[in-house]
């Protein structure tokens, strides 16, 4: 399964201390892109210092404009506050999504704890309509996992 593979290769990545934590967050990035079909922008938002707000951290796909987003605001910044998952089979049923470009279908943020504290998340849009399952929120939440241990 793609899935068990790509959890290996996650953990061989963050393993490696010798290589800044940006540069093993970016190979992440471009694993999961390179990997699974439907993730067409793959990136890490954290928690901008004290202030409410997400700042874009590594990241591959088309570039964005939403390099800082409040708490609150579209899909990330609702998971900032919630502190939970969001699965957006459909961007266009969502009253508060922040638009990054036309193509883009779907929506999936996975927030990472350090500490118990929400820090950031990742955040992966899809062009494809509805291609979350319940397997890619396991697997997110793995990586996510897997970082924050990374981040501790």
């Amino acid at each position: 399964m793609i899935f068990d593979t790509l959890k290996q290769k996650t953990e061989a990545i963050l393993s490696n201390s010798k290589i800044a934590i940006d540069e093993r967050l970016m190979s992440i990035c471009e694993l999961l892109e390179a990997n699974i079909n439907h993730y067409n922008w793959v990136g890490f938002y954290f928690k901008n210092g004290n202030k409410n707000e997400l700042k874009l951290g590594p990241y591959v796909g088309e570039p964005t404009d939403h390099t800082i987003i409040p708490f609150g605001k579209g899909i990330c910044g609702q998971v900032a506050v919630s502190n939970e998952n969001f699965v957006v089979p459909d961007v266009a049923a969502q009253d508060n999504y922040i638009a990054c470009s036309i193509t883009v279908k779907a929506e999936i943020v996975i927030p990472i704890f350090v500490n118990g504290e929400n820090i950031g998340q990742i955040d992966i849009d899809s062009n494809t309509p509805n291609p979350f399952t319940e397997e890619d929120e396991r697997f997110l939440e793995f990586v996510c996992s897997e970082v924050a241990k990374t981040l501790e």
